[in-house]
């Protein structure tokens, strides 16, 4: 029997996703499920997008350019110059979500066996980019106890060897909801520029910062890093868009991009009708990202509070994103949330949560926690957590 790719056996299971069976089954059985897993926004997508797609007058549906629409790119560029960030055209190719993006970044910067190192934990899917590139990932790990900021730069320089080719954070970060101040990216700015390394930013919820003094610092904003900074961005947040798949990787290295562009002319192009509906979402109204901003600021800030009523759990309050690491008072928190689709119900419902060890790269790390995205209005949180608490209680009595 032909035997699979190594590549293949290495490749992570999404810890996101991997209890899915468990969930199906549990509302097969009648059991209400609050998914409290996966960053699914509820929020509305903007009309303008909708209305886009559905009143397009298409006879032929063509590949775009392999870059994207050049109207979207045009769009898109004025949008982030709106926003503070000096980024034109150019810099810009449109790719099949961050995901894509991300792919691209790691193909043209890196070879089979170069490293990248991560603070941890992190997205869960830069294993996977990880192994399907060739790429060894090096973590440095960042800790519930310290809010998750950014780890010492020194032990940065430790990780560093010859095969070092790039550093790569999530800011805001996903899962820990950490924001990295403008202090902490001139800090990664300058130990790149030393090691003459990249420093890719994946920057999808750069809207969603929630407190008064704080303020998201792009990579595209540090002087002198031009030729550093990779940019990874998508819509799938920000316009609570996420089945639209698209993304974008932005950098002012002009071979970065031209390297970029070989893989996104070996993929042809970026999907139209998606591209439509993101060019037009490019018009959303203030309103509705202030709108958004408030409510999710709400939500985090009740589960927040419910989480802090619960004994023996410990929780770092997120600053952006819509995400949170918590530490619960079990050995192993894949066994809980399994257990919580599997075996528990309270009454007729339960919740299913993100192991948090498949967020780190290091093993038996995180073992006793768990992502929790408050991506569900307030009422259902407020609830989510009431039976995350009368679980635990009964968990505990069974082990």
């Amino acid at each position: 029997m032909p035997s699979i790719s190594n590549k293949g056996k290495q490749m992570p299971e999404s810890p996101i996703r991997k209890l899915v069976p468990y969930a199906e089954k549990a509302k097969k059985k009648g059991v209400k499920v609050y998914h409290l897993n996966i960053g699914q926004p509820d929020i509305k997508t903007p009309e303008v997008a909708l209305n886009a797609v559905k009143n397009v007058d298409i006879k032929v549906l063509e590949y775009s350019h392999s870059a994207g629409f050049e109207s979207y790119r045009v769009k898109l560029s004025n949008y982030y110059k709106n926003h503070g960030l000096p980024i034109e055209t150019a810099d810009i190719i449109i790719t099949t979500g961050g995901s894509e993006a991300l792919l691209f970044a790691m193909g043209s910067t890196m070879d089979s066996g170069d490293e990248i190192i991560i603070p941890e934990p992190f997205y869960a899917n830069y294993n996977g980019f990880s192994i399907a590139s060739g790429v060894k990932v090096v973590p440095v790990i960042s800790t519930i106890d310290e809010g998750f900021a950014l780890p010492p730069i020194s032990a940065f320089e430790k990780l560093i060897t010859p095969k070092t080719k790039a550093i790569l954070i999530c800011n805001p970060g996903n899962p820990t909801g950490y924001l990295y101040s403008e202090s902490e990216i001139l800090q990664l700015a300058e130990i790149v520029k030393k090691h003459d390394l990249f420093l890719i930013a994946d920057e999808v919820y750069r809207e969603f910062v929630y407190d008064e003094n704080d303020k998201h610092f792009s990579v595209m904003n540090v002087p002198g890093l031009e030729e550093h900074a990779i940019m990874i961005d998508s819509v799938s947040k920000r316009y609570s868009m996420c089945g639209a798949r698209i993304g974008c990787i932005v950098s002012k290295n002009k071979e970065v991009m031209a390297t970029a562009m070989k893989f996104a002319q070996a993929r042809l192009s970026p999907p139209t009708f998606a591209q439509i509906a993101s060019e037009a979402a490019l018009d959303t109204p203030q309103s509705y990202f202030d709108e958004v901003i408030d409510e999710y600021k709400d939500r985090r800030d009740t589960l927040i509070l419910e989480l802090n009523k619960i004994d023996g759990v410990k929780v770092a309050t997120p600053k952006g994103a819509f995400y949170c690491i918590a530490r619960l008072p079990v050995k192993n928190a894949d066994d809980f949330a399994q257990w919580l689709l599997e075996s528990y119900d309270f009454n007729g419902e339960t919740v299913m949560v993100a192991p948090a060890a498949g967020f780190y790269s290091s093993p038996n790390v995180g073992l006793d926690e768990v992502r929790i995205a408050y991506v569900l209005k307030k009422e259902d949180l407020i609830k989510s957590v009431q039976i995350l608490k009368e679980a635990l209680e009964t968990y505990a009595e069974i082990n």
